[in-house]
């Protein structure tokens, strides 16, 4: 699907932060694997992998069911309610959380043991 396809992409919407909105505010267990972002208003959320899921919890609550990656070097996009990758317009910066933010993250709340917790 070409970009000017995709609907409900906000390409000027900034990101809701450097980390997951719903681990930060005490929402689960507080650490994620990775990060994504949603396309359409920039709430940042935690993959699939991570043991809150909120990225795609987001996306079936509010219905925009397309993500992008919000990690550095990656640009793809994700729709939840197809399954497959997409192509999409670039989107307000900052495309990634910061290089310095540890994988997993946040620093200092990830368990020793973080591996026995993923999906």
């Amino acid at each position: 699907m070409a970009a000017e396809q995709i609907p409900d992409i906000n390409p000027t919407a900034p990101p809701s932060g450097e980390g997951c909105l719903e681990c930060l505010s005490g929402n689960g267990p507080g650490w994620w694997f990775h990060l994504r972002r949603c396309a359409a208003c920039g709430q940042i959320g935690c993959c699939d992998s991570s043991p809150s899921q909120h990225a795609s919890k987001h996306a079936r609550q509010s219905g925009h069911t397309f993500i992008v990656s919000y990690e550095p070097g990656e640009d793809w996009y994700w729709d939840i309610k197809t399954g497959q990758y997409y192509d999409g317009p670039p989107l307000a910066p900052p495309t990634s959380h910061p290089d310095s933010q540890p994988v997993p993250g946040p620093e200092g709340k990830v368990p020793a043991d973080w591996q026995q917790h993923l999906h």
